[in-house]
């Protein structure tokens, strides 16, 4: 029996893959955005198309005193909630010179206090679900271009550890590791196939991937404090 699935960042890109994903497969969605409101509307009158409750709920997730109060309205409307998927992050260029404090702060505070504050809330509601992080196959390197948003994927797969033995047995927490996948603000998709030429499998990922890689962690009851790389091999360094 599924349940209902809580997905940051929803209503686009990868997130939104991972919500068609889940309601596939029997879960209803609670779907989490900031500002992407049209967006957010069409993904869940996509979803509730094929039977399955998709219900809203606009929050800025840098903010996290709302954090307690958007956890609790997911719960009041879909108290069946057993799954959150962390998905919603920031990534902007910057170099660790170029780096100031509200740069930094920024990106922390949406990339890594709000699915450990997130977390934290759904493990007091939930007595027994799962929390999946989206991270990126770049924590595996020590790339300095896109230096804060990369060092907090790196805080948060040390979250994913440490959290999945913190609230075990109750609630297993895993995660994903994004390759090339889409293109990042200002680039294009040639721009991924062209990087493509460098990852093992010489092609680069979709969406519908890293979400095939959501609902295997979810269906595999027995894994926990695992991160699986979707990223043709590109993390073989």
């Amino acid at each position: 029996m599924a349940g209902a699935a809580l997905i940051t960042g929803g209503a686009k890109r990868i997130g939104r893959a991972i919500a068609h994903a889940l309601a596939r497969k029997g879960y209803d969605i609670a779907l989490a955005y900031h500002s992407s409101a049209a967006d957010a509307q069409q993904v869940a009158g996509e979803i509730r198309s094929t039977g399955r409750r998709c219900e809203l709920f606009q929050c800025d997730l840098a903010d996290t005193k709302a954090l307690p109060a958007m956890v609790r309205s997911v719960f009041k409307a879909l108290p069946g909630c057993n799954v959150l998927v962390n998905n919603a992050s920031i990534f902007e260029r910057g170099e660790f010179l170029a780096t100031d404090e509200a740069f930094f702060d920024r990106h922390f505070d949406t990339n890594f206090k709000a699915p450990f504050f997130l977390s934290q809330e759904f493990a007091r509601s939930c007595k027994a679900g799962q929390i999946v992080n989206v991270l990126d196959a770049n924590i595996v390197a020590s790339t300095t271009s896109y230096f804060a948003y990369l060092l907090t994927k790196k805080a948060l797969y040390d979250f994913t550890l440490l959290a999945a033995k913190a609230l075990a047995p109750d609630i297993r927490v895993n995660g994903v590791c994004p390759g090339l996948i889409l293109p990042p603000p200002g680039q294009d998709r040639a721009y991924l196939d062209r990087l493509a030429l460098k990852v093992p499998l010489r092609r680069k990922g979709s969406p519908e991937a890293v979400a095939a890689a959501v609902v295997c962690l979810l269906e595999s009851d027995y894994v926990t404090g695992q991160c699986i790389f979707v990223d043709g091999g590109q993390h073989l360094r």
